[in-house]
C-alpha cells in the first residue's frame, strides 16, 4: 500500500521539494525583512523599520529607478528586435547568411555574461576612443542588455511562430493584403502574448543583470542589483531584504496579473473560435 502511494504521488513529492529547495531561502530572506534587529540568523521581532530606512536610502532609490528605466527600454527593444529575427528565421526559410545570422542571434543564449560583458566594454572603449562616444553609462548599459535579452526574446517568440498556421497568413494575401499588412493585421496579433511574454522575461533579465552592469557602467551610474552586491560585499544588511521582498512582491503580482490575462485571452479565443465553427457549419447545412 505504501508503495503504491509513492508510486502514484512520486511526481508531485519531487515536485514539492524541488520548490521547497528552490524558495525556502526566499522565505527565510522574506521573514528577516520584519525583523527588529541585524541579526541573520535570530528572528528578534516584528519590525517595518528596515523598510523605513528603504525609502530614506538615496542610492537603494536611485538604483531603482535608473533599473525600471533600463529594464523598459531593453524590454521594448529587446521584444522588437528578438520578434524581427524570429520572424525571418522562421518565414524565410532560405537566404544567403542565414545560418551565420542564427549562430550570431543565439550566441548570447550559451556564451557566458563575463565574456559578454569583457567584449561589450572593449568594443565600447574603442567606439569612444575612435569616436568620442558613446559614453559608459546609461546608454551602455542598454545596448548590453538588449543583446542579451534580444536572444531570450527571439526564442520565445520563434516558437510561437513555428507553431502558427502559416495559411492564415496565405489566405490574407491570397485576399489581396500586402506583405507589411499580412505582418501588422494578421501575424502581429497571433503572436502578441508571446511578444509580450518576451518583454517580460527581457525586462527581468535587465532588472537583475549584475555582470554587464559592472562592465558597461559609468561613474554614478549604478543599477539595483549593483548597489545591493556592493551593500552585500561590506556585510548583511536587511535593508537589502527589504528592497528585495519589495521586487519578490512586484513580481509576483505581475506574473498572477499576466497569467490571468493570458486565461482570459484564451478563453475568449476558443469560444470565438467555435462560434466561427458553428457560423460555418450553419452555412453549410
Amino acid at each position: 500500500m505504501k508503495g503504491s502511494f509513492l508510486t502514484r504521488h512520486i511526481g508531485r513529492i519531487w515536485m514539492a521539494l524541488v520548490f521547497f529547495f528552490l524558495y525556502l531561502p526566499l522565505g527565510f530572506m522574506v521573514v528577516f525583512s520584519f525583523n527588529s534587529t541585524r541579526q541573520d540568523a535570530r528572528f528578534t521581532g516584528f519590525s517595518l523599520r528596515w523598510y523605513e530606512a528603504l525609502t530614506r536610502d538615496s542610492k537603494i532609490v536611485e538604483g531603482f529607478w535608473l533599473s525600471v528605466k533600463v529594464a523598459a527600454v531593453t524590454g521594448v527593444l529587446s521584444a522588437i528586435l528578438g520578434t524581427l529575427a524570429a520572424f525571418v528565421l522562421v518565414r524565410y526559410r532560405r537566404f544567403l547568411g542565414r545560418t551565420l545570422f542564427s549562430g550570431m542571434v543565439n550566441a548570447p543564449l550559451v556564451m557566458p555574461e563575463v565574456v559578454i560583458g569583457l567584449s561589450l566594454l572593449l568594443l565600447m572603449v574603442g567606439a569612444q576612443d575612435l569616436l568620442g562616444w558613446p559614453q559608459r553609462g546609461l546608454l551602455t548599459i542598454i545596448l548590453g542588455h538588449t543583446l542579451l535579452g534580444m536572444s531570450y526574446a527571439m526564442v520565445v517568440v520563434q516558437s510561437r511562430l513555428l507553431e502558427m498556421d502559416a495559411r492564415i497568413e496565405e489566405a490574407a494575401m491570397d485576399l489581396g493584403a500586402r506583405p507589411h499588412q499580412v505582418f501588422f493585421m494578421v501575424t502581429l496579433p497571433n503572436i502578441f502574448q508571446a511578444i509580450l511574454a518576451a518583454f517580460l522575461l527581457s525586462f527581468t533579465l535587465s532588472f537583475d543583470d549584475v555582470v554587464i552592469s559592472e562592465f558597461l557602467s559609468g561613474p554614478g551610474v549604478s543599477t539595483l542589483p549593483q548597489v545591493i552586491f556592493g551593500y552585500a560585499r561590506r556585510g548583511i544588511n536587511p535593508t537589502i531584504y527589504a528592497a528585495a521582498t519589495l521586487l519578490i512582491v512586484t513580481v509576483t503580482l505581475v506574473i498572477i496579473a499576466y497569467s490571468i490575462w493570458v486565461a482570459r485571452a484564451t478563453r475568449r479565443r476558443e469560444r470565438e473560435a467555435q462560434a466561427a465553427l458553428r457560423i460555418d457549419d450553419t452555412v453549410r447545412h
